[in-house]
Order: structure tokens, then sequence, then C-alpha cells
């Protein structure tokens, strides 16, 4: 549902997702089979009804592990995503999100390992990318020019938790 102009979340129940490269398969209700939802490029700004939006669609809606809300107007982390357990790769870029501190929520999705937050206000604050590393449970989207003594020697800089970024360190 990407570049439908969509205003409201809500406004997606009467739009007819549009098929990718490969069809997508439906169950018995005409709910699809899929764990990824992409509702970009449209000028969203609540979150209040995305679990009614997700159940409309999907047939599993508390399995989604990819979804896509980037390019609208978007300028808060709504508490509704925290409720998508198994959410793994969330994308938020290009949207208007400006507080740093709504970004702890996201902290509560144990597997979610990739989020894009730049294109939004909140990529000006020096503590931005510092924050996200250390609620994720992966490092995806480090520099991969920072070694980890970069990175030790920034914490008391930025105000990380050294053993939390242990924790989360591969290898």
């Amino acid at each position: 549902m990407s570049s439908v102009i969509i205003e409201d979340i809500k406004g997606a129940l009467v739009e007819e997702p549009r098929s990718g490269l490969r069809p997508l398969n439906t169950n018995s209700e005409g709910k699809y089979l899929s764990r990824s939802l992409r509702i970009s490029y449209n000028n969203i700004t609540d979150l209040t009804d995305l679990q009614n939006v997700l159940a409309h669609f999907l047939a599993r809606p508390s399995q989604i592990g990819w979804l896509d809300l980037s390019f609208n107007r978007i300028t808060h982390i709504d508490p509704v995503l925290c409720e998508l357990r198994e959410l793994r790769v969330l994308y938020l870029h290009g949207n208007g999100i400006w507080n740093l501190s709504e970004v702890d929520r996201l902290r509560e999705l144990q597997y979610l390992h990739t989020i894009t937050l730049h294109g939004n206000v909140i990529e000006t604050n020096r503590k931005y990318r510092w924050r996200l590393h250390f609620h994720t449970v992966y490092t995806d989207f480090l520099p991969s020019s920072l070694t980890h003594t970069h990175i030790l020697f920034n914490c008391e800089k930025f105000g990380c938790n050294v053993l939390s970024f242990a924790a989360i360190v591969p290898g």
C-alpha cells in the first residue's frame, strides 16, 4: 500500500494491497499469509489503529516481522509498535520523529534487529545513533569503520551502558 496517499492508518482498510513480483497467498478468509506489510509513502500521522489494520489484512497479525512505515508524517514512536512482539525489521525513515527518548520504547521488542530512523528530526541529536545501538539486539546499523575500542571509549561520553553493549556485540 505504498504511495496510495493514505491520510490515516484506518484509510488502509479501504485500499487493495498491490501484489509484488510474486503473488501473495491468502487463506480461506482472504487474509494474506504474510509476515510483512508496507504502508510507506503516505501521509499517515497516527498509528492508533495499526492493530486493526494488521488484523484486517494478515492471517496471523501477531506474527508480523517486517513493517515499513517509511516516508509518512509520523512524529512519535507510538506504543502500539511495542505490541508487535515478533517484529524484527521496522522502517521509520523519512518521517518527522523528533523525541529521542521515545526510541527507548522499542527495547521491549526482543527480536527487533533492524530499525531505520534516518531522515527524521531525531537524527540531528548527537546521541541518536548511540542510543539506537544500545537498544537493539544486533548492531547491523553500526558503521563498519567503528571498532570495539571506539565504541567502548565513547560509551561514557554518550552515557551508554557498557555491559549491555558487551552483551550484544557479535563475536
